[in-house]
This record gives C-alpha cells, sequence and structure tokens, in this order.
C-alpha cells in the first residue's frame, strides 16, 4: 500500500491469504492475489483486495464444439473484446496489481535452479514492488482479476516477443483508476523505463 502512496488505516502486521507466486488454477483451489483498488464508498481510498487470478469464461471443446470447457484468462490483450472492454471502460474495475519479478518461459527450455520449468525473470530495479495495469469483475467464484498484455519492450522481447505485461509508472497510477476509457487505453503500452532480467529464481520465491 506504500508503494501507491497511501498509508494504511490498519496495524502493520496485518496479513492477507496470498502465497508468494502466483499463477493460474483454473478449475482447480482458487488461487489468489493481492491487487489495489478504489472502495466503493465513502472518498474512495484505495484498499487491497485478495482476489482470483483470471476471468472465468466458456470456450467450445476441439473434440466436441457443443460441449463448452470453463476457462479461466488471466491475460488482457484484445482490449476491445467483450471479456476486457466493459472492465477497462469502468474506471471502478480498474486495479494496481503488484508485484516483485514477473517469469516468461525460457526460449531454451530446460530446468531452473528450483526444478521447475526454466524461466526468465524480469524486475524493475527502481522500484521493488512495482504494478501492473489490471482489470477485475464480479464472478461466480468471487471478485476476479486479470492484467494488461502489450508487445514487449526491448528487455522483454529477446525472450518473449509475443507480449509483456502492461507496466504503470507510479506517475499513471490515478489516471489508470480514475481516467477516462481513452486515457487508458493509453496506459497499456510497453514499458519504456530501466528494467533487469535474470534466469536465476529470485531469492525467497516472486510476488
Amino acid at each position: 500500500m506504500r508503494a501507491v502512496g497511501f498509508e494504511p488505516p490498519y496495524p502493520e502486521d496485518e496479513t492477507y491469504p496470498v502465497p508468494r507466486e502466483i499463477f493460474p488454477t483454473g478449475k482447480k483451489t482458487a488461487r489468489y492475489g493481492l491487487v489495489v483498488r478504489r472502495a466503493g464508498e465513502g472518498n474512495r481510498p484505495l484498499e487491497p483486495v485478495a482476489m482470483e487470478w483470471g476471468f472465468p469464461t466458456k470456450v467450445a471443446s476441439k473434440r466436441d464444439p457443443a460441449v463448452k470447457l470453463d476457462k479461466f484468462v488471466t491475460n488482457a490483450r484484445n482490449l476491445a473484446s467483450s471479456m476486457w472492454k466493459p472492465s477497462i471502460a469502468n474506471p471502478d474495475r480498474r486495479c494496481l496489481v503488484p508485484f516483485t519479478h514477473f517469469a516468461e518461459p525460457h526460449p531454451d527450455g530446460g530446468t531452473g535452479d528450483d526444478g521447475k520449468p526454466r524461466q526468465m525473470w524480469f524486475s524493475l530495479p527502481d522500484q521493488p514492488i512495482a504494478f501492473f495495469a489490471g482489470l477485475w469483475r464480479p464472478t461466480e467464484r468471487g471478485d476476479a482479476y486479470a492484467f494488461c498484455t502489450t508487445s514487449p519492450n526491448p528487455t522483454v522481447d529477446p525472450w518473449h516477443p509475443k507480449a509483456m505485461p502492461a507496466i504503470l509508472h507510479p506517475r499513471d497510477f490515478t489516471a489508470w483508476l480514475d481516467g477516462s476509457y481513452e486515457d487508458a487505453l493509453k496506459l497499456v503500452r510497453p514499458y519504456e523505463g530501466e528494467m533487469s532480467a535474470q534466469e536465476a529464481t529470485p531469492d525467497g520465491g516472486a510476488t
């Protein structure tokens, strides 16, 4: 909360039921991540909320198109689609998704130093806690979030040329949470600041 400029009105030792490393689990036990959004009432301060990662949707089965399967979509790329536009067009459905590092699969494959599939890890050296441009919506399972993705910048492109998360500069937090649809779309862009890339798994995992 302090990373977004807000002094939290709760004890410093209060914790939230979120794991250090977040990944989608689909229909399995929900895996929650912490996001920051505007409170819905009063003077609308920022509030931390634990949400499930991934917007639920139905997709046709490859074996039988008449059968619809549950899918949880974690990354928002086509923001004009009916899945994402209702959220990004409404400031109340935007949020900030905090992270220390994010990972993309290593193009060479193999196993990493943690025994899991090898990854490339990215972080911002000037922001120990940084934020993705996030979206959220109510679902039957509770509130769920996703984050926007965009074209990769020169740091990410050699390792993952498909896309990268849309990372917000601190100066853009207010515009993302409160601005118009058009202003929000302008913030979904490749990150222009300094970034670090590493193969080693971050100490203590990543958030």
